[in-house]
């Protein structure tokens, strides 16, 4: 298999193991995770208005989501232990009933926080979810994506079709 096709984390004897990056450079990285949460009205009315009983929906998403970004370690096997420096998630309405998300995490490591901003940006979501879901169970979360990768040796990263 060729170094462009070879999966890091399978070793030459195809089990699973965590990457060796202590010989990487500590470089600033940076990474922007995206995604939706579709619902009725009746919620996206209450979310807005702030009269959701269990509580402000987007205020404990966004703690929720943070927490997330910060522990992602204890939930993805094969990643790394990694000491954010920021961690920011950002709410806005694509449409009446249509919520979006976007995840910023920073650091400055050997590797990037690319999962670390996908698990932030989808724990929000799902926080969305549980705290709505009375008055909506057929809520759907989509279009969870990488919307931007810097830092490394792999360059820069932003995805082609934006949202």
């Amino acid at each position: 298999m060729d170094k462009a096709t070879h999966f890091t984390h399978i070793n030459e004897k195809g089990q699973a193991h965590m990457v060796d990056v202590s010989e990487k450079l500590n470089t600033e990285r940076l990474a922007i995770a995206y995604g939706e949460i579709h619902m009725n009205r009746e919620v996206a009315e209450g979310i807005k208005n702030q009269v959701i009983k269990k509580g402000e929906v987007l205020q404990v998403a966004r703690i929720a989501g943070i927490m997330a970004a910060k522990k992602t370690v204890d939930l993805i096997p094969l990643c790394h232990s990694i000491a954010l420096t920021k961690c920011e998630v950002e709410f806005s309405w694509k449409s009446d009933q249509i919520l979006t998300v976007q995840c910023l995490t920073k650091t400055v490591g050997p590797t990037g926080v690319e999962m670390e901003a996908l698990t932030g940006a989808n724990v929000a979501l799902l926080t969305v979810y549980d705290m709505c879901k009375a008055l909506d169970r057929q809520m759907k979360i989509t279009n969870i994506r990488l919307l931007e990768k810097a830092g490394g040796k792999s360059g820069h990263f932003v995805l082609a079709d934006e949202k």
